[in-house]
């Protein structure tokens, strides 16, 4: 394998941070991950840490070097591998473009996926984050999933139930963190695709389209027209999308918070549990459109963390603690950092 040292990150990650990998290498199918890995394991390196598996690099925010391996996942490919009455089967590399996937799905008609359209990463990155945007999850189009086991260096199978899916969590980010590289997933598409416009914003945006019944290629074009919209182009300006999830309380204490606020934003997720907006009440905070040197708080979406130019990571982190700590201080609530901190 070709190995380079001390490279640097900062094309690989979508906040586009300046950290250094003591070693970097690509991977494009199983065979050379087991060359990667035999490498890794070399008595004669002593690595720690050993590997840090990168996809599309836009969920991570590095706060310093890294003193290992970094691995790139470039597994292509995207194939029909089944079908039956009411679905099809595709499987996709898991260094596949999940855009370019969503997209490829519905060139071919096959609903599903039209939700999740410019959610950036890669195909890999969906199943261990459970990625979710506007009514829609990968678990509710995942079918399974393999993936090479680090330690055994041996392929292992996963259905949805072995993934153990939560909101933005599997036991890709749990139990089994650090331990599997996800390789290639297959996902169930509805042949007879079913728009799913639930989202108010959606059924506005299709309004301004001018779309009154909508096909899943209508759903797509306007969920990429809000997505651009709100949210900047990490091409342009470093970020990750949402830095943190959106917390769930229990309903009484939902009830009591919208007594002292009764703007507060909150969905009901109909088991005993809302979820609230932590974009709006990071922007009650005040975080909107701050900025404090190159690291900032958008000024449209107050969940998008952003480096301007020159951030470092630690920069970015400080930023998202005095965050956390006024929303906790304002709201009695702990937001949680969805980006990967390294």
């Amino acid at each position: 394998m070709n190995f380079q040292e001390n490279f640097s990150l900062k094309k690989y990650n979508t906040f586009g941070i300046e950290a250094m990998a003591k070693y970097f290498a690509t991977f494009k199918n199983v065979a050379e991950l087991g060359e990667c890995i035999e490498f890794v394991k070399s008595s004669a390196l002593s690595l720690k840490p050993a590997a840090l598996i990168l996809g599309g690099g836009s969920n991570i925010l590095f706060t310093k070097n890294y003193d290992g391996v970094v691995l790139k996942n470039e597994i292509a490919g995207i194939q029909q591998v089944d079908e039956d009455e009411d679905f099809v089967y595709v499987k996709a590399g898991a260094g596949e473009s999940w855009h370019q996937l969503v997209l490829h799905c519905i060139k071919q008609n096959l609903g599903g996926v039209e939700n999740l359209s410019l959610i950036p990463g890669s195909v890999g990155a969906s199943p261990m984050q459970n990625i979710g945007a506007y009514g829609v999850e990968t678990k509710d189009v995942f079918h399974s999933l393999e993936a090479y086991h680090l330690q055994e260096q041996k392929m292992v199978n996963f259905g949805i139930a072995d993934c153990e899916f939560g909101y933005r969590e599997s036991v890709f980010k749990g139990k089994y963190k650090n331990e599997f590289v996800i390789t290639n997933v297959t996902f169930r598409l509805n042949k007879n695709p079913i728009v799913n416009t639930s989202y108010g914003a959606i059924t506005q945006e299709l309004d301004r389209m001018g779309v009154s019944t909508p096909t899943i290629q209508n759903v797509s074009q306007a969920i990429i027209n809000i997505r651009q919209g709100k949210l900047p182009d990490p091409a342009r300006i470093g970020n990750a999308g949402s830095f943190f999830k959106n917390p769930e309380i229990a309903n009484a204490a939902f009830l009591k918070l919208q007594e002292k606020f009764p703007a507060i934003i909150g969905y009901d997720l109909r088991n005993g549990r809302t979820k609230l907006a932590a974009g709006w009440m990071i922007e009650k905070c005040g975080w909107k459109g701050y900025r404090e040197g190159d690291a900032g708080c958008n000024d449209k979406q107050s969940l998008v963390l952003v480096n301007f130019g020159t951030a470092t990571g630690d920069e970015i982190f400080a930023l998202s603690d005095k965050i956390i700590r006024s929303v906790k201080e304002r709201f009695g609530v702990e937001l949680v950092r969805e980006v990967n901190v390294v």
